[in-house]
């Protein structure tokens, strides 16, 4: 069941580039961004999470932790975020855990590749309720970020 404006955020437990546990739940008190992505080191993706870098002073002053989440293993997702100078945390969803719960997953994606997490973009406030919510069918576009950063002025107002 796709994620509503107003509900609250499926909590869930992914691990870091770094091994660590990052459970959503104990992100409260912060506003949080979950980009959700199909895989490392393609076009789109890369694109998509070097503007996200470029930007992060916006993200820090908007008081909004960004998380980059995909199936790939945590192993994969370290050498995408060394290789691309990341300033934020990527997330191992490889059990596909949270792209299921976010019902951001295609169930058959190119190359007989199923299973991976559709190009989705969420906001939660620092309560733990869903602010933005976008999942994108096609995997070549990119989320609305001046919409996602509209969104965080709003709720730290």
């Amino acid at each position: 069941m796709a994620i509503q404006i107003g509900q609250e955020a499926p909590d869930f437990t992914l691990r870091d580039t770094e091994k660590n546990k990052v459970t959503l739940s104990e992100q409260r008190g912060k506003n949080v961004v979950l980009l959700f992505y199909p895989l490392a080191f393609t076009s789109t993706c890369t694109k998509e999470l070097c503007m996200t870098r470029d930007n992060i002073a916006t993200y820090n002053n908007l008081d909004a932790q960004v998380y980059g989440i995909s199936v790939d293993s945590l192993f994969a997702q370290g050498k995408f975020k060394s290789e691309q100078n990341l300033n934020f945390p990527l997330l191992s969803d490889f059990n596909k855990t949270a792209s299921t719960a976010y019902d951001t997953i295609y169930e058959h994606w190119f190359n007989d590749m199923d299973g991976v997490s559709k190009r989705s973009a969420f906001v939660i406030d620092k309560k733990g309720i869903v602010r933005y919510a976008e999942v994108l069918e096609n995997a070549s576009d990119i989320p609305n970020f001046d919409a996602i950063q509209k969104c965080l002025k709003e709720i730290n107002n």
